[in-house]
């Protein structure tokens, strides 16, 4: 008991709003802003993150089971209506989001905050809160898997559309750094996934250690070639504060739409929970990677939106996934008596048991 007990690891107050890996980035945002890597640093940086990135996105491959993505599709009016939200509502909004500019945001944050709109959704959240508030969790998980999925070529062909030369445009060399580092790596974690699914399933948790130490190194690579350009001078705490409301606005729109129009189309309770909790959030895994790829020096500015809101996303939904855990399901709603039932109650008559009734 004792040896197990010294082994543990210092855990966060569970009152803290803020999720431990947050904290992990904003300390590597601080320590980009100290310790920037320049010259050839930057360059052997920026090797090891685009390796880190492919890295990524091998290991995405190789976890996913072919054949559970298969057998989720028989529940595909739920997918199609997540893949809508998060392919179609949300880059809408995104594009509204033009309005705040200049007085709101700058054309860089709303930049940003479009590319936000683009990713696909969570999968590991999404399937948290949807299992906390008793919702669907299979329809969850598969729902998370195929955004993802999705995400690799639709999130790319969405930023070259939409952001244009932010993003790179249609270049042909923003379409080779697309799929030699994001697809092929995927394809090729689903090509050897019969040989290696094994010791990814027996190493998870280490192998979990690896994805956020990649995202690490994105992020201050991202953010140390922010420093050096100096584009974090354009980003004053009166900007920032228009971004977060901003974003508060759009979680608000998601959350309400995804709830109130799964149920206009019909879904049950549980179906509605797993489109809310997967068609209303981001993927900070799978964003800051793309970012990397699209934006190249201009990352930093990029990223933050989905950083400030992966973060709110994950706060609100978590007051969400509690209330909901709290409503009574249907088979727990209480039995109230049959009327020939309280009839021969009043009239002193007995009553035989029903079996089963509890």
């Amino acid at each position: 008991m004792s040896r197990r007990t010294s082994r543990r690891i210092p855990a966060l107050p569970s009152w803290l709003p803020v999720d431990p890996y947050i904290l992990a980035l904003i300390g590597t945002v601080v320590l980009a802003a100290l310790l920037p890597v320049s010259g050839t640093g930057a360059d052997v940086a920026g090797g090891a993150s685009t390796g880190a990135v492919a890295l990524l996105f091998f290991l995405y491959g190789a976890r996913l089971s072919t054949a559970e993505a298969l057998d989720g599709l028989k529940h595909w009016r739920l997918h199609l209506t997540v893949l809508a939200c998060t392919f179609l509502v949300f880059p809408l909004l995104g594009l509204a989001g033009k309005g705040l500019v200049p007085h709101v945001l700058s054309p860089q944050l709303q930049d940003g905050f479009l590319f936000l709109c683009l990713v696909p959704s969570t999968i590991q959240s999404s399937i948290a809160f949807t299992s906390m508030a008793r919702g669907n969790v299979p329809a969850a998980i598969c729902a998370g898997s195929f955004s993802s999925i999705a995400g690799i070529v639709l999130t790319p062909l969405l930023a070259a559309v939409l952001l244009g030369g932010s993003a790179g445009g249609f270049s042909t060399d923003a379409l080779v750094k697309i799929v030699l580092q994001l697809l092929v790596p995927f394809l090729a974690g689903q090509l050897l996934r019969r040989w290696v699914g094994g010791f990814i399933g027996r190493h998870r948790k280490v192998l979990g250690y690896v994805d956020r130490g990649s995202i690490l190194l994105v992020v201050y690579t991202a953010f140390s070639e922010g420093m050096v350009a100096g584009i974090w001078h354009q980003v004053t705490p009166l900007r920032l504060g228009g971004l977060l409301a901003a974003e508060a606005v759009l979680l608000a729109l998601m959350l309400t739409l995804s709830w109130y129009g799964a149920k206009r189309l019909g879904f049950g309770r549980e179906d509605r929970i797993a489109i809310q909790f997967a068609g209303s959030k981001k993927s900070l895994a799978a964003g800051l990677p793309m970012a990397s790829v699209l934006f190249g020096a201009h990352a930093s500015l990029a990223v933050l939106p989905l950083m400030l809101f992966h973060q709110m996303q994950l706060m609100v939904c978590a007051v969400i996934a509690k209330r909901r855990s709290r409503d009574p399901l249907p088979e727990e709603a209480p039995v109230l008596p049959a009327p020939a039932e309280a009839l021969n109650r009043r009239s002193g008559g007995g009553v035989t048991p029903v079996s089963g009734s509890g």
